[in-house]
């Protein structure tokens, strides 16, 4: 059975933590280091991370399966594209410089279906797939660098946090994979 969201209260709960004086912000500090010119947002859910990209001068456009988060999104940032689509399906017709899917997006894709997900999200990178999700819950880094590799994706560097601390194992990576040139 799929989650329900209510993507205003899943906000809530990142609009406390900044209140609180808590960056949550790691995810885009992280995206920015690589220069893109381009980001697509893949599970973007309310669009904390993409809205944070976008006040930075970074082309963003967001894509995510939940019309309540996307409705949260698009109040929040209407000059952003939101485009509602499962991500495996998902087909923009174009690359952007990076590709992140922060937020345990692969652990939301029904079980089973993480090799299509990620081929669907590796579609649209123009230079490397940043995720980061938590592995104590039956996807793993190996399955997801399998799942990379069969979609044409090099395993670069991996962290434990979006802080880039080293990964030393854990239940928490954050993965930088880079597109296969001929």
């Amino acid at each position: 059975m799929p989650i329900v969201w209510n993507g205003a209260e899943y906000q809530r709960r990142f609009d406390s933590l900044a209140e609180s004086g808590m960056d949550v912000h790691g995810e885009a500090t992280f995206v920015r280091a690589f220069e893109p010119a381009s980001v697509l947002d893949a599970g973007c859910g309310t669009g904390r991370v993409g809205i944070e990209l976008a006040r930075h001068g970074i082309e963003v456009v967001g894509a995510d399966v939940d019309a309540s988060m996307l409705a949260h999104a698009r109040k929040q940032a209407p000059d952003i594209p939101w485009v509602l689509s499962d991500l495996a399906e998902l087909d923009l017709g174009r690359t952007f410089d990076v590709v992140v899917m922060a937020g345990n997006v692969p652990l939301f894709t029904p079980p089973g279906t993480q090799a299509a997900l990620v081929a669907g999200v590796a579609r649209h990178v123009g230079n490397v797939l940043i995720a980061g999700f938590s592995l104590d819950r039956g996807y793993t880094a190996d399955d997801y660098d399998e799942h990379c590799e069969q979609a044409g994706l090099t395993l670069v560097e991996r962290f434990a946090t979006w802080d880039r601390k080293p990964f030393e194992g854990g239940d928490y990576a954050v993965t930088v994979s880079r597109l296969n040139r001929p």
